[in-house]
This record gives structure tokens, sequence and C-alpha cells, in this order.
């Protein structure tokens, strides 16, 4: 590693300490010829697959473009941000672990359907409504009275998150 001050290529490691839950080394470093000492992050490189639109189109895995269509879903739903963030990165470690080179979008955005049924039904219907373009209010209808026949997914963290119960 170059030493950011000097650019000399001698470093040495000082401290290591897991970081992140344990996917992010932290490294300090003392730079042999000046002396400074700086801090690196060592992650793993793990490449997600690519995403076959239905068009047959295909584009790089957006986790941004994930994250924002359950947040305009979930918008003003008292779903916290951390149930949120550990949605995405359910999906995300799903997705990686399949291991295949491509994946649907059609899949990618089944697995939010699941995860937002998980986390608030108001969200998951929004989603569902214009994932699967609803065309009128029976369907709608009909996408509730499936929901309400099944029994409930909501974590007991999510429900203690309603304004009606602080």
């Amino acid at each position: 590693m170059h030493c950011p001050f000097c650019g000399a290529n001698d470093t040495r490691v000082t401290d290591s300490r897991l970081v992140a839950d344990g996917d992010q080394v932290r490294r300090r470093r003392q730079c042999a010829s000046c002396h400074e000492r700086f801090t690196t992050y060592e992650t793993a490189e793990l490449l997600m697959p690519r995403v076959v639109k239905a068009d047959g189109s295909r584009e790089s895995f957006n986790e941004a473009k994930l994250r924002d269509g359950m947040l305009r879903a979930l918008e003003k739903r008292p779903v916290s941000a951390e149930a949120i963030e550990a949605a995405v990165e359910r999906i995300r470690q799903t997705l990686r672990a399949r291991g295949d080179r491509e994946i649907n979008a059609r899949d990618i955005g089944e697995s939010v359907m699941q995860a937002l049924k998980n986390l608030d039904q108001v969200a998951y219907i929004r989603f569902a409504s214009v994932y699967r373009k609803f065309q009128d209010i029976d369907e709608f209808r009909a996408e509730i009275d499936r929901l309400s026949q099944e029994p409930s997914h909501l974590s007991a963290d999510v429900k203690s998150e309603s304004p009606n119960e602080q």
C-alpha cells in the first residue's frame, strides 16, 4: 500500500479489526518513511448477477434502485430504517447466493414483494399494484383478499413501532 502522504511503498499494518458486522476489516497503517499513520478498509469484492429486464435487455444490479422502490412503497409507514436496510441486505445476499450470472428482473420484484409483505402489508399492496399493473379496484380487492387469507408475517419489532402503541 502506498503512503497517501509521501507516496512511499513501504507501509506496515499496526492494527486490524473487524467492522460492519464482520463484513469489513479496518487496518491502521504506518509509513516506514514519513511515519504518518492512516486507515484503510478492506471488503470482499463480490459480483452481483446482471439483471435481465422483461424486454431482454441487461443491466448491472443496482442496489439503490432496489432500495428506492422499497422506500417508495414504505413511504409514511411505521417501519424503521434498520428493518428496511436489513430487508435490502437479505435480498442482496439471496441473489448473490444463488450463484447465477444473470437473474430476471421479475425474480427480484418477487423478492421485494415478499420482503414488503413481511414488513408492512400496506406497502406490499402499494408495490404490488404498480408491479403487477392493477387496472381497477377489483384487482386491489382480490389481492387484499389473498393477503387476508395468509397468516400474518409481521415481526414483533415492526408491530411495536406502530404509532398507536407508542
